[in-house]
């Protein structure tokens, strides 16, 4: 892709004052460097071949300026060390906010299809690249810039002729550095994505490190991993011999640079065209031509990556929810939870068949709605299309005969709880998780929510109750108790429409009888979905919906479903006949 170059500038927008001033003292620190073989080249052609009766006094005073501009030249190489690399810092810190803001808008079909270590590597591996991009790039460019300007033209007025012969090389050095480059481009993006695939590949072990020793398959695990790994080797071992052959190019141009000036320099002295001294001088200025090259010739690699992680940080960036608000979108005020589907059709993608097509249904505000079916009719996509996790392919939802895509998304999904069978908790402390539900909730509020749960009693038997740590994802706790926690969030964030996906299908008899108990109150007076596996947990459902491949072909009270001899009826049978 064309690379952005206003993009990338603007993140120096905030700090520019500060990043001038480095800048500033950056190209002072460069021109004093200069200023060192001039001295030396004065003493060696002006004081010590002429009246060396003051010779040592002259010599003291050159000395003693020296020292100065040597500790200018350390005071000014701190700041520019210090400070720059804080406006790399700040910067970095500054798109991996942007980054991981944007990443929170993109909808579910983007996770569906992107990978978690993937993405982890675009946001921590390439971004503290890009820092010392930012901070060294302009910086040690015109650094190099002024030494090799001032070199160059210092020794043009020393000698002209082996100047613009020196110069002459300097052609091939930029068609080596373009060549090269190019290729180092691709190795590295090779590389990028290889270790991003070796985050996905230890982020998903280590996620399921239970099952992985509970199947010893620990082993297969290594073996997994040992393939990305190597993987990840041998694109490094790739950008690394182009690299050698790189370097080693300019290397030889380099040499041969000296090689050339020691052998013109040498005759200009035979021909008396040129005195030691000036010699001298021309050599150590050399050294500040050359040194540039070889500076730059390594930087090339931090300027590749660099350039590379701001391409695959855009790649992200230019990415558009698939969802999001409409510019005239409606705050809800007062939900009643009146929900109406309206020939409502959806699949995933284009090339896929429909998971539900033309489907129609209408739930009362409050009403105690089941949704059952065989596995696969779409029942959790039925679900997920209210709170808009995905877009209705053709038809429109409605949510108190509002279309749920007029509604602003903020007020839509705080008008919806959600209570599934795979609970998600994060690291931290019981109150921070069910906290969740309302940022804004007082303590008071919390263990109000817990004990509509019926999670109050065990979270005080935690060690340090509510204060507790319960591990990543809630290692420390069961799963009867992850899931009261996360039915105190939904009770603290008090919603009008509740959606209980499967809320109890994993769990054992007494833990379900208790969750049972606090999905129940949870429920009153709200709108509620529930998606059951278990046919005996929802007899008292005001009304069961039956959805198969066909759509909705059954609906009613489970005692007239049983009696219509249907669709209900076979997979309650069936159901009941396996657990028997």
């Amino acid at each position: 892709m064309d690379f952005p170059i206003k993009k990338f500038l603007s993140y120096y927008k905030p700090y520019l004052k500060l990043y001038l001033l480095v800048l500033v003292c950056a190209f002072i620190v460069s021109g004093m460097t200069l200023v060192f073989p001039l001295l030396v080249r004065y003493i060696t052609k002006e004081v010590l071949e002429g009246d060396l009766a003051n010779a040592l006094s002259e010599v003291y005073w050159i000395g003693g300026l020296m020292l100065v501009l040597v500790a200018i030249e350390n005071i000014g190489n701190y700041f520019v060390d210090y400070k720059g690399h804080e406006v790399g810092a700040r910067m970095e810190s500054d798109m991996r906010s942007e980054l991981f803001a944007h990443m929170q808008k993109l909808s579910f079909s983007f996770y569906d299809k992107e990978n978690t270590g993937q993405l982890m590597s675009r946001i921590t591996n390439d971004l503290l690249l890009l820092s010392e991009l930012y901070h060294h790039g302009p910086e040690d460019y015109l650094k190099y810039l002024v030494r090799f300007v001032g070199a160059f033209v210092i020794l043009f007025f020393i000698n002209a002729p082996l100047t613009i012969v020196v110069f002459c090389f300097l052609p091939l050095l930029g068609a080596i550095s373009l060549f090269f480059n190019k290729i180092e481009n691709r190795a590295l993006r090779r590389n990028k994505e290889r270790i991003g695939d070796i985050n996905a590949q230890v982020e998903d072990s280590l996620s399921g490190i239970r099952v992985v020793k509970s199947f010893a398959n620990e082993h297969v695990e290594i073996g997994k991993f040992n393939r990305e790994n190597n993987r990840f080797l041998d694109s490094r071992k790739i950008f690394y011999k182009t690299e050698a052959k790189f370097y080693n190019g300019v290397q030889t141009i380099i040499q041969l640079i000296t090689v050339t000036v020691i052998i013109f320099g040498s005759t200009s002295i035979v021909n008396n065209t040129l005195d030691l001294a000036d010699l001298i001088t021309f050599l150590l200025y050399i050294n500040f031509m050359i040194e540039p090259i070889q500076k730059l010739t390594h930087m090339s690699t931090q300027f590749q990556e660099g350039i590379t992680g701001f391409q695959r940080f855009m790649e992200i960036m230019n990415l558009k929810p698939s969802i999001e608000d409409n510019p005239n979108a409606v705050t809800l005020a007062e939900v009643h939870g009146e929900i109406e589907f309206k020939n409502v059709s959806f699949r995933y993608d284009d090339h896929l068949n429909h998971v539900l097509e033309n489907l129609s249904l209408r739930i009362q505000p409050g009403e105690y709605v089941a949704l059952v079916g065989p596995s696969g009719t779409g029942k959790t996509t039925f679900c997920s299309l209210i709170p808009r996790f995905y877009e209705v392919t053709d038809g429109e939802i409605l949510l108190d005969g509002i279309n749920v895509r007029t509604i602003d998304l903020q007020s839509l999904r705080k008008s919806i709880g959600i209570v599934q069978q795979d609970v998600y908790l994060f690291t931290g402390t019981v109150m921070e998780n069910i906290r969740y539900g309302n940022p804004q909730a007082s303590d008071e509020e919390i263990i109000n929510a817990s004990k509509h749960a019926n999670a109050h009693d065990f979270i005080m038997n935690l060690p340090n109750g509510y204060h507790s740590e319960i591990g990543q994802r809630g290692v420390k706790l069961s799963g009867g108790q992850k899931q009261r926690l996360s039915i105190a969030r939904v009770f603290l964030k008090n919603p009008p429409v509740l959606i209980l996906d499967e809320a109890t299908s994993a769990l054992d008899n007494e833990s379900e009888s208790i969750i049972k108990k606090s999905l129940e109150m949870l429920a009153k007076g709200r709108t509620t979905i529930v998606i059951a596996h278990r046919l005996s947990t929802i007899r008292n459902a005001g009304r069961i919906i039956v959805l198969t491949e066909d759509g909705i072909v059954e609906q009613g009270t489970h005692d007239a479903l049983l009696a219509n001899d249907g669709a209900y009826s076979h997979l309650y049978t069936k159901q009941f006949e396996f657990t028997s």
